[in-house]
């Protein structure tokens, strides 16, 4: 979860990646005890139609590819419905049955559901989805202001309490379910080319990386944070299609890490009705300056320079314009001249 949080991992600007960085781990632990078993094959449950047939797969082969790796679901072409009465008909216990047909994944950074009447995706979510969060207009009445503080770009505090990792992703999962955070209706793109609805939820992302980023405009200059905006796109997509393992990604973290450096401060939240909203922060790193950034008399910006910088900073748009409008005129007069000669000649 930190290197997704450093990366403020959101797929397609939404997603924040739950069920995707889980897999490299699942599949890490799977050849483990694949080789204290001595196993030569391993399997999965995966449909042919899915992320996590890839990000299983790519991930077993990176560490080992002698293992053979069995798909029952994709070599049988079993749909959902089959899939749910050969668990029944051979006693494996599965959550779901032939009239609620959910396909849930939840892990502690999020909850993904699909399938069932969210396959319309003109249909609104129907509240039996929901486990970890309000609806936003039954939450609290009164907003909660929460605190957080990152040390390099990980969280190590919640309201002033230095806890232990799990406890403060589990903390803000129970907070932000409480006043509705979190949930997210995202129509997002498959590896396999496929639209897919998926309703998340998952709060204790969504205000982590809501204040991640916002420390991180505090400290870093606006060079890094457009480039590192490409990074990060970059990053997530790499992790959405099951590249964990692949060299550029490990490129990309080396220079997330440097960035990193000084995410250090701490930044403030409202939570209230479904919203997580940033309301200040803090760091010893920051780079704002108030004496630049003020109005006022006191302002230590001389703002006579802004007329010479206009000039510059405007220029090559100022004069492409004035070339196209010449270029128009070169050719319009002369086509004009022609018609009015051809008119003299009729």
């Amino acid at each position: 979860m930190f290197p997704a949080i450093k990366a403020n991992a959101l797929y397609e600007g939404k997603y924040p990646m739950s069920t995707a960085i889980a897999r490299p781990l699942i599949a890490q632990k799977l050849v483990e005890v694949a080789h204290e078993e001595r196993a030569t094959a391993v399997a999965h449950g995966c449909t042919g139609k899915g992320n996590d047939q890839v990000r299983f797969e790519v991930a077993i082969r990176a560490q080992d590819p002698n293992l053979k790796i069995i798909a029952p679901m994709r070599e049988w072409n079993l749909s959902r419905e089959a899939e749910i009465r050969y668990a029944n008909e051979h006693g494996i216990p599965v959550p779901a049955d032939l009239d609620n047909s959910y396909s849930v994944d939840q892990n502690l950074w999020g909850r993904s559901i699909e399938c069932g009447i969210l396959e319309d995706p003109s249909a609104e979510p129907p509240a039996e989805v929901y486990e970890w969060t309000s609806p936003p207009e039954e939450a609290l009445e009164r907003p909660v202001y929460l605190t957080i503080q990152f040390d390099n770009g990980i969280p190590v505090a919640v309201d002033d309490r230095r806890l232990p990792p799990v406890e403060i992703i589990r903390e803000l999962n129970l907070q932000g379910g409480r006043h509705g955070v979190g949930r997210i209706d995202h129509l997002e793109d498959r590896l396999v080319g496929i639209k897919s609805r998926e309703i998340y939820e998952c709060p204790a992302a969504t205000i982590l990386i809501e204040a991640h980023r916002e420390l991180e405009k505090t400290v870093l200059t606006r060079h890094e944070i457009w480039f590192k905006e490409t990074i990060d796109s970059e990053w997530a997509r790499l992790v959405y299609t099951g590249l964990w393992h692949d060299p550029l990604k490990e490129d990309l973290d080396a220079f997330i890490e440097k960035t990193q450096e000084r995410v250090t401060g701490t930044v403030r939240l409202k939570l209230y009705k479904g919203t997580a909203r940033v309301v200040g922060r803090s760091s010893v790193y920051s780079i704002y300056d108030a004496d630049l950034a003020t109005y006022s008399a006191a302002s230590t910006f001389n703002q006579a320079w802004s007329e010479g910088f206009i000039q510059i900073w405007g220029m090559p748009t100022v004069v492409a314009n004035i070339k196209s409008r010449q270029n128009r005129a070169k050719i319009v007069k002369p086509a004009a001249q022609a018609g009015a000669s051809l008119q003299q000649n009729l």
